[in-house]
Formats: C-alpha cells, structure tokens, sequence
C-alpha cells in the first residue's frame, strides 16, 4: 500500500465501487469557507538611473494568515524536537525479505502479508539492500513489454536484480536513503521530499556488531497522521482553503474509465511519474483512482496475462474492507483534511467540485512540503498551475 494506504481528508467519504481513498467527497457536506480571490498580480517599472529604488509594499497578513504561519511554526517545532521512533506503534511486525529471493515469491508475500512494501536485506554482506515497492514490480512489467520474449527469465529473477532491470530499461535507479531512528522526525521529512520518497526505512546500528539493523519504515501517512493526533490545537489553526494555498495538481491531469486496459494504466503512471490515475466516465466524473499497489494483484503468480484485464476487472479484487477514495473540494479547509487524516488511513485527496467532475489531485507529498516548507526562505506556493 504505497505509503499506508489511506486517504485524506475532511470532505467526505466515497464508499462506492471499491473507491480508492475515502473523504472528502462531494456528497458531504463542506465545512463553510470563505472563496478566496486572487489579486491581480502588480508589475514594476524599470528604474530610471539615479532613480530611488521603487519598493513593492506587500499586503499586511490577516488573522487568518497570522494563524496558518503560526500553526505551520508550531507543527515544524514540533517536528524537530521528536524522532523517527516517536512515530512507530507501541506493537508492530516488519517483514524483511531477502535479496536473494525470488520476485515472483515476493509478490505473493506481499499479498499474504497484505503489504505493499518492504524492506530488502544483503544477507552476503549483512547490510540493508534498499526497499521493495509496488515501483519495482512496475519496472519487471515495462522489462516484460519490451522483453516478451524473455518470460521464463522474468520469472526467475531475483531481488537483486530489480537494479538491472532498471538499466535494461532506461529507468532511472532510485536513490536508497534510509534515516536513523533517532534521528529528529524534521530531518526525515526532508529526506523524504528530497528524494520524493513515499515511505523512508529506520535503519540503525547495532553497538556491539557494527552491522546494520532494519527497525521499521515510516510513510508520508504516518507521518502526517501522527501530527493530525498530537497537534490538534495547531492544525486547528489551519484554516486557509485549499484553493487559496495552492495545494495540489491542477493541469495535465492523466486520466483513464472502467474500460481502460490495465496495461494502460500502468504506461500512464510511467510516463507521468505518478502513483495513481483518476478513474473518470465521459462527463469526466470520478468513479475511483486506480494506484500503482493495485498492480501488485494483477500479477500475482507471474500472470502477466492479465494486465489486458479492464481497470474496472482489476479494481474488483480489491479487499472487501477497502475504504474507498477521499474527495474534497477547492473550498475545504486544510484544518478539515488533518481532521480526515486523524480520523482515517488516507493516500490522496482527490479534488472535485459540486458535480464530482475531477478538479485536481492533492498528494500526501503536497501536503508535507506545504507544513514544512511553505514561507521559508521564500518558499513558493506548491500548487502546479
């Protein structure tokens, strides 16, 4: 479950055919908001020599502004003086698998387990290999396509290989980071953006050996589901709507129906380096998200076959206790989507409006880089325009 399968935030809750996510939605009823206006942006004239220096006054913050700065400073403090630990249960199982396994044998761990990723381990040389995710049962897929020719081999590769098929493929390797778990939770955060990163593994060092230790992995969920429980008094401050902080992807929207062929799916999310297509019908009304963890089903047993399965086929072997998908509005607070978080497992958000017509996607990711970066050092609002 790419992060820790869940969905945001205080909109509401589309249950419908297996939806993927589960909160705000346009059924629910939206916390009130205020419409937020842009002003129409002020340009300056070129100085003439010897000139003064013309300087652009901006406009005084409002209590609501004062609030969210006050809010977000107070999460990032928060952030900094507590750990990677800090955010683990009190009672957990990890499952580390070797590299040396086969990636046909640890896909259908996965699915036993009912787990979308986990930890790799060099057992040669005792160290942490790196971390399996639905990503790189993706990448065997694209080596299928190009390579059909070598099914046989696909199927006995191992763990170790999932790096050569990257070069095979052109794929770009992602980086293998890993924090210590007494490391300020800040710090990971940061690792995490950096690197674009959905979950980050805890490794640590064991006094006696000098060899490493895999104590857990932590996602972008956890993580902001951990500051949704213990700093409810300052996301309550966090009123400003999503359309006037500039949260989320609002162009280039890729999309796909019921019809669509798996296979296409997984080609979308390839070329738009996404984890997730909106499932649309004609008049462009979601109906669900389809995630790349949703492969992982798919071809379960080395069944590459059915990857020429409908979207619609594939989402129906979806658990039975599945959520559903979280919908919000542009007019939805973000102290109501830390409410959702709080409340329920949340992935993504996706944006509608009143006729649940697709307005954009807002990512766990979105959300983590505005709490911890937005008006840093001048830092920009993130919405993609």
């Amino acid at each position: 479950m790419d992060d820790d399968t869940h969905s945001p935030a205080a909109a509401r809750a589309n249950p419908s055919s297996n939806n993927d996510q589960g909160q705000p939605s346009a059924a629910i009823a939206r916390p009130g908001h205020e419409l937020g206006f842009v002003a129409p942006s002020s340009y300056l004239r070129p100085s003439k020599p010897n000139s003064r220096p013309v300087t652009q006054n901006k406009p005084p913050m409002t209590q609501i502004d004062k609030e969210q700065m006050e809010g977000l400073r107070a999460i990032r403090e928060f952030l900094k003086i507590r750990n990677s630990y800090d955010v683990l249960p009190l009672s957990y199982r990890l499952i580390v698998l070797d590299n040396d396994l086969l990636i046909k044998k640890s896909l259908n761990i996965l699915i036993q387990n009912s787990i979308v990723s986990a930890p790799l381990w060099d057992s040669h040389n005792s160290a942490f290999a790196g971390l399996l995710t639905s990503t790189d049962y993706i990448n065997v897929i694209q080596y299928y396509c190009q390579f059909p020719d070598e099914i046989k081999e696909v199927d006995q590769f191992r763990l170790s290989s999932l790096r050569d098929i990257e070069r095979a493929i052109g794929v770009m390797p992602l980086e293998t980071v890993s924090v210590h778990p007494m490391q300020a939770l800040y710090v990971a955060c940061l690792q995490m953006l950096k690197t674009r990163a959905r979950r980050i593994p805890l490794v640590d060092v064991d006094d006696e050996t000098g060899r490493e230790m895999v104590v857990s992995v932590i996602t972008q969920y956890r993580i902001l589901k951990f500051i949704a429980v213990n700093n409810e008094k300052h996301t309550f401050l966090l009123k400003k709507p999503v359309r006037d902080i500039g949260l989320g992807t609002y162009t280039n929207l890729a999309t796909a129906t019921m019809d669509s062929s798996v296979l296409d799916v997984i080609h979308l999310m390839v070329k738009h380096n996404i984890s997730a297509v909106p499932i649309v019908d004609s008049g462009n009304r979601v109906l669900n998200v389809f995630e790349a963890v949703d492969v992982i089903p798919c071809i379960k047993g080395g069944a590459y076959d059915e990857l020429s399965s409908s979207v619609g086929e594939a989402l129906s072997k979806r658990a039975e206790d599945f959520p559903g998908i979280y919908t919000c509005s542009e007019d939805d607070r973000l102290d109501s989507i830390f409410e959702t978080i709080r409340k329920s497992r949340v992935h993504r958000l996706i944006v509608v409006d009143d006729d649940s017509k697709l307005r954009g996607i807002i990512s766990l990711s979105d959300i983590l880089k505005y709490v911890l970066l937005y008006g840093e050092e001048g830092d920009k609002e993130p919405r993609t325009q």
